[in-house]
């Protein structure tokens, strides 16, 4: 049947079809895409009419934002992934984490193929290997997984970084170290940007017992090995008849060596000092020693603290 002349859609309807899309938008970061909005009842006319009077702003091609919603970082990584079918990656893919190395400084993603033009905020990696693993999403964002985040973290940032990384990873229960140790041996070939940065921090993790908790006792970690020291246990519990006397940073229980990272913040002031030699009293009378790791120490290659408690192994052994 033919439109009367002068037809147009209803104002309900297109009503109805602004509703949705804002709904869609809400929790979208402002960003949708022409397939979002005609699968809510938008016509290809509708949408370019929409552009026009600037009430849909294009970002990428059939990519939109909702015209008054903040620009913001995540709404730029989201635009970036509809425009490409692709997923937040790297840098980006550890922001979106809460991982460290993540940047909200660019915008960096993965993807099949990118057809557009780059710009300077915005980093594009082509890949099929995305596509192996299932879609995640944080933030409303498609992201990869923080197994594949790690791997690529190790071609954009420092070792140490990335080993900080993994145990933040574990830490806030996102991943275990098999599953990053499956994970590269998945993926792992010759010349892949990343494995090797990754296999190297795992393969020294493997007769470690525990994981550090901040990125203090990561570099804490990585000075005890680089000094030849043996690996400590992390994250030690000293009991007494069952009891909890104290969690340490890391210990060389065999030895009797207690090992604690001090920062200046959190061990300065009266009441730290008396709850600090509390503590310390309470480790002594079991026959415990304390050795304290400072950032100074860390700073200076640890060569001194490191002296200090190779010669408390010699005399315990």
């Amino acid at each position: 049947m033919r439109r009367p002349r002068g037809f147009s859609v209803p104002l309900c309807v297109a009503h109805d079809v602004d509703v949705s899309i804002a709904a869609l938008a809400a929790g979208t970061h402002g960003i949708f895409t022409r397939e979002q909005a005609m699968a809510r009842g938008a016509t290809r006319d509708q949408c370019a009419k929409r552009l026009r009077h600037g009430r849909w702003e294009a970002v990428y091609p059939a990519v939109y934002r909702l015209a008054g919603a903040p620009i913001t970082w995540e709404s730029e990584v989201l635009a970036a992934c509809l425009s490409s079918h692709g997923r937040a990656s790297h840098r980006s893919a550890a922001r979106i984490w809460g991982l460290p190395g993540g940047s909200r400084d660019l915008v960096e993603i993965t993807c099949v193929r990118w057809r557009r033009a780059r710009h300077a905020a915005l980093v594009v990696h082509e890949s099929l290997v995305f596509e192996r693993f299932t879609l995640v999403k944080r933030l409303g964002i498609p992201v990869m997984p923080v197994e594949v985040t790690l791997l690529q973290l190790g071609a954009s940032v420092p070792e140490h970084t990335v080993e900080q990384a993994l145990d933040a990873a574990i830490n806030h229960s996102l991943t275990t170290l098999s599953s990053v140790r499956s994970t590269l041996e998945h993926l792992a070939r010759r010349g892949r940007d990343g494995c090797g940065t990754l296999r190297t921090i795992l393969d020294r993790r493997e007769p470690i017992v525990g994981v550090a908790e901040s990125p203090a006792e990561t570099s804490m970690l990585r000075m005890l090995l680089r000094n030849g020291l043996p690996p400590p246990v992390l994250q030690y519990e000293v009991r007494e008849g069952g009891a909890l006397v104290a969690r340490v940073d890391a210990a060389y229980p065999e030895w009797g060596i207690m090992l604690e990272y001090e920062s200046y913040e959190h061990h300065t002031g009266r009441a730290a000092l008396v709850r600090d030699s509390a503590r310390r009293n309470r480790l002594a009378r079991l026959g415990l020693t304390v050795v304290t790791v400072t950032a100074d120490d860390l700073a200076n290659g640890g060569h001194a603290v490191s002296g200090v408690i190779r010669d408390l192994i010699r005399r315990a052994r």
